[in-house]
């Protein structure tokens, strides 16, 4: 490829909507550029990057035995109502009706779509195990789309689907992409963890995102250096902290005005924080009041807090007419004595504190001396881990503390099981002629979101540096002067013999100024780029820039294409 036939429209300044680094340097080298919030269109040397991604994800997906197909993208409404997820799913599904008003949704995911393929076709555990694959736009009306390819609209995924006889071949299969995962994003140059994480809507079983570490990261992560545990914030599993054994005071209930914080109770009456129990209180898709209590120095996990809680699949702040409704006002809410219609989520910890501070559910009182195992009506209560992970607290592994840093998830991995075979009525017919419903995995990458991430992740003051395996080219050569022809004639005999030894090589023959071209170099982030120049003419060794080091090499022209194939495997 050459640069006068490139269409890579660079520009000097960033937009002003870009907040990530990867935005900013997506826009700015000509790799994308945008339609309408969270649209985006690839352009050329954006499009290339994807597509060498892709192949890594099809090579690695088709050595696990997977078989790509595609599937559409519009899915009608009634498999999503078969599997129940047509209102669950929420305002994030794209609907839409056709001429005849039947309606439809643009999809999010495929579950139903490839579970409902396969029980029409997949009828013996002969043909078990399957796993076909697709490469494809998904669609999701994100509330706020923003940092450009990290939360859009539409973007493009690879999902996966695996289906098994039994417990044992799924779990088997769910190591083959497990493995598979890692292999993709180790060639794919990135630095990575798999971390245990919650399944969200997709439900089913144990799950691990693929998180690449990035301090712009929106997920947070738990991690511990003393063994291989890491978990994303919101499925840490926390060990539950026994109180200091203590000569228990009877409850007494104490006047505490405009007492209406955590931080205003534990000044007012003179008590350490984490001797005060805490109140989130939540309403659910259905208005149901949901009130999750903590320790007062700890944090409520919502998504644990949906975990525990039957039927609930959103949480939303609750207003102060309902809180009134159970009898109870915000700022002074606990258990003792709230009304019935209110669901009560205790964080496990919390039911080990002795002689504590809890509201007591009407305004300027509280409860001191608070035993919950004693206080609270046990059969009235949901108990469970419900509090968000912090620096220091002890690994659920090994106790030892455990450190947090952020990420950015780029694949995910899920068990299944039956839920959506049961739902859906798949089924197959065993070595008995026994029909058995098929035991499902679910394994998603995103496309764009991996480039994202690795720019994120590989980045400099002067533009992006791409690892080799998914840099838009591998090598860039560059004549100082185009005008030259004796320089554009070398410079077209190096490119001729990179190209012939199966480097991905553009030749920037622009009759730009040296400078320029050399800063669009930088900015794009080719790997290496090789410059001709009037001493090359001279029979002077050739410069060849290491884009990731910004280290000069210098190589005989009889050596140059066998140094350069040695360079780029070090890349």
């Amino acid at each position: 490829m050459r640069a006068t036939q490139l269409y890579a429209p660079t520009l000097r300044e960033s937009p002003a909507e870009a907040e990530l680094v990867s935005h900013k340097l997506m826009y700015r080298a000509g790799l994308i550029r945008k339609a309408a919030g969270g649209l985006y269109s690839y352009l050329p040397l954006g499009w290339r990057t994807m597509k060498k991604i892709m192949q890594i994800i099809r090579e690695e997906m088709d050595a696990k035995g997977g078989q790509e197909l595609m599937m559409p993208i519009v899915q009608p409404a009634e498999i999503w109502k078969e599997s129940g997820r047509w209102a669950v799913y929420g305002d994030e599904m794209m609907r839409l009706k056709d001429r005849h008003g039947r309606e439809f949704a643009l999809g999010p995911t495929h579950e139903e779509m490839i579970t409902t393929l396969i029980r029409d076709e997949v009828r013996s555990y002969k043909q078990l195990p399957f796993m076909p694959y697709q490469i494809q736009n998904k669609y999701r009306d994100e509330i706020r789309p923003r940092f450009g390819l990290m939360r859009s609209r539409e973007f493009v995924m690879k999902d996966l689907y695996s289906f098994d006889r039994d417990v044992d071949g799924m779990n088997i299969s769910y190591e083959k992409m497990y493995d598979a995962y890692s292999r993709i994003f180790t060639r794919c140059g990135l630095k990575f963890r798999p971390v245990e994480a919650d399944n969200g809507a997709i439900g089913g079983g144990h799950s691990h995102e693929f998180t690449v570490l990035a301090p712009s990261g929106e997920s947070s992560i738990a991690y511990c250096e003393s063994c291989n545990f890491a978990a994303s914030d919101e499925k840490a599993e926390l060990k539950i902290i026994h109180a200091e054994p203590e000569e228990l005071r009877p409850i007494e209930k104490v006047s505490t005005p405009d007492c209406h914080t955590i931080e205003l109770v534990k000044n007012f009456l003179n008590v350490p924080i984490e001797k005060t129990i805490k109140a989130v209180a939540f309403m659910d898709d259905d208005e149901r009041l949901i009130v999750a209590f903590v320790r007062g120095d700890h944090e409520v996990n919502e998504i644990k807090v949906i975990n525990a809680v039957d039927g609930a699949n959103h949480l939303y702040m609750a207003d102060e007419k309902l809180i009134a409704s159970a009898n109870s006002r915000a700022g002074f809410m606990s258990p003792i004595g709230l009304a019935d219609t209110a669901i009560v989520v205790v964080d496990q910890s919390v039911m080990e504190m002795s002689n504590a501070v809890a509201g007591a559910n009407e305004v300027d009182a509280h409860f001191i001396n608070v035993t919950p195992r004693r206080d609270f009506d046990a059969k009235k209560i949901i108990v469970a881990d419900i509090r968000m992970i912090r620096e220091g607290d002890p690994c659920p592994h090994c106790g030892k503390p455990v450190k947090m840093t952020r990420g950015i998830e780029v694949g995910q991995v899920f068990t299944l099981g039956k839920k959506y075979s049961q739902a859906l009525h798949a089924t197959f017919l065993d070595e008995d002629g026994k029909e058995k419903f098929f035991e499902m995995g679910c394994y998603g990458i995103g496309v764009g979101r991996t480039m994202a991430a690795t720019i994120e992740q590989y980045n400099d003051a002067d533009g992006i540096i791409w690892p080799r395996a998914i840099a838009p080219f591998e090598v860039v050569v560059v004549p100082v002067n185009a005008k030259d022809e004796a320089q554009i004639a070398c410079a077209e005999k190096i490119y001729d013999e990179l190209k012939s030894a199966g480097i991905d090589v553009l030749l920037d023959d622009r009759r730009e100024r040296a400078g320029v071209k050399f800063k669009d170099c930088d900015l794009i982030g080719y790997p290496l780029r090789v410059t001709v120049s009037p001493k090359t003419l001279a029979g002077e060794p050739v410069e060849v820039k290491i884009r990731r080091s910004g280290e000069f090499k210098h190589f005989d022209r009889d050596e140059l294409v066998a140094k350069v194939s040695e360079l780029l495997e070090t890349l």
